[in-house]
């Protein structure tokens, strides 16, 4: 095998290799951005429970003070 040769191996190892640490980066990457999504996903989900919680609650409470006032109302209308 000649020098040109050796050189040539050479280069042809270090693009193997680099097309290997690329496609390595790549798969990390594509890895990093599924786990992204799903906490994205997870803290939305979050993020929507606790707003239906609060609108559960807000409801809940008005009608309360309707049915105070209605009581009231009508204990009024008696009297």
């Amino acid at each position: 095998m000649g020098h040109a040769d050796k050189r040539k191996a050479a280069n042809l190892a270090t693009r193997e290799s680099e097309a290997q640490s690329n496609a390595a980066k790549i798969r990390a990457e594509a890895s990093f951005r599924r786990e992204e999504r799903a906490k994205d996903g997870a803290r939305a989900m979050m993020e929507y429970q606790a707003n239906s919680r609060l609108v559960r609650e807000k409801t809940a409470r008005l009608k309360a003070l309707r049915l105070a006032k209605e009581t009231a109302d009508k204990t009024a209308g008696e009297g």
